[in-house]
């Protein structure tokens, strides 16, 4: 299946996070993305660049205070001097309009200060902006949805290896290492040219709330995740949990820390049978390979066999298939687990 790509990537290239108050190494940086197409060329992949997509592909997913906000943040930041004093070289929220701070009915104003509006759009600290973060993430944005005019131009599958990732985006805040939500957009694309309903199945090891929130009750849109249980004490910690629906467009499931090939396969296999069974025309699959094992950020245990057959699960179900890089952070593997997943899709597809 073809590649899109877009070097645009490398100008997001965040060495540290704070996390708890402590700046952290980054891991969501550009050698993600490279190890990755290092691994499909060798393969001998083909590689098709990114077009540039009108706003408006943006807009389908998320508010226009959000977006305005993200081009202009690191501009405010920096004219506001607070890469001189206190010396924060990236946007980082120090402040969060939360609900309780406010009377009932009150809503917040758009903060003057730019230290205290990133928390009006950020919901963690854990998700920095830099100088190029937003042209790094429209870029993204136009990977996914360039794979997505891929399939209405007739490519029965196509793969967007996009960084920075996307899926914990919602209309309006960021986080999670996202700041736009590629897989949403590329839905959308495919459904505003009449493939719905889209099914969005996402296989990151953590919950896919953006993108669940986007669609929620939006009965063209189904959106269903595999994850660890957030009531296991993971991120996102406040919600995708199993009994969560939205209409009936909705589906989550959520495996024990320590969940390996079995538990795992099997989990994929319920969601596609839920696609299938909701009339789903396309399928955007939102591929996180971060519930392997070994991989740092999640306490999962799936093997590259486990990818392979999840791929084959959803090759299965004959659906025109975008695929958008999501999660995954250990470099020695993610190559390999993305192009398993990928060969899996295409056999499954061949049947």
């Amino acid at each position: 299946m073809p590649v899109v790509w877009s070097d645009s990537h490398r100008l997001h290239d965040p060495d540290a996070e704070i996390w708890v108050g402590v700046r952290t190494p980054g891991n969501e940086v550009p050698a993600r993305a490279e190890r990755i197409r290092e691994h499909l060329e060798g393969a001998g992949a083909r590689f098709v660049e990114a077009d540039r997509q009108p706003d408006e592909a943006a807009r389908a997913v998320h508010d226009t205070g959000l977006l305005d906000y993200l081009a202009r943040a690191w501009e405010d930041w920096e004219a506001a001097g607070l890469t001189r004093d206190p010396g924060q070289e990236s946007v980082v929220p120090y402040l969060f309009p939360h609900p309780g701070l406010f009377a009932p009915g009150q809503e917040p104003r758009l903060a003057a200060a730019a230290s205290a509006r990133a928390g009006q759009f950020a919901y963690d600290t854990m998700t920095p902006l830099g100088p190029a973060t937003w042209r790094a993430a429209r870029a993204a944005l136009d990977t996914a949805v360039t794979a997505a005019d891929l399939i209405l131009a007739g490519e029965p599958a196509a793969y967007a290896c996009c960084r920075p990732p996307g899926h914990h985006v919602t209309r309006s805040c960021f986080g999670g290492s996202c700041y736009l939500n590629n897989s949403a957009a590329a839905a959308a694309r495919l459904r505003s040219a009449g493939l719905g309903p889209v099914a969005v199945v996402d296989i990151d090891a953590h919950h896919g709330n953006g993108t669940q929130a986007i669609f929620w009750g939006d009965d063209a849109v189904l959106t269903g995740s595999v994850h660890v249980d957030p009531g296991a004490g993971w991120f996102p910690h406040y919600l995708g949990f199993e009994e969560e629906t939205g209409a009936g467009a909705n589906r989550n499931v959520t495996l024990a820390p320590g969940t390996g090939d079995d538990g795992w396969t099997e989990a994929v296999r319920s969601l596609a049978g839920w696609v299938e069974d909701g009339g789903a025309r396309a399928l955007v699959v939102a591929l996180g390979v971060d519930a392997a094992g070994g991989d740092s950020e999640s306490p999962l245990e799936v093997t590259a066999d486990g990818y392979r057959t999840a791929g084959r699960t959803l090759g299965g179900l004959g659906l025109p298939t975008v695929v958008v890089q999501e999660g995954g952070y250990d470099l020695d593997q993610i190559g390999r687990l993305v192009h398993e997943t990928l060969a899996g899709i295409e056999e499954g597809a061949r049947g």
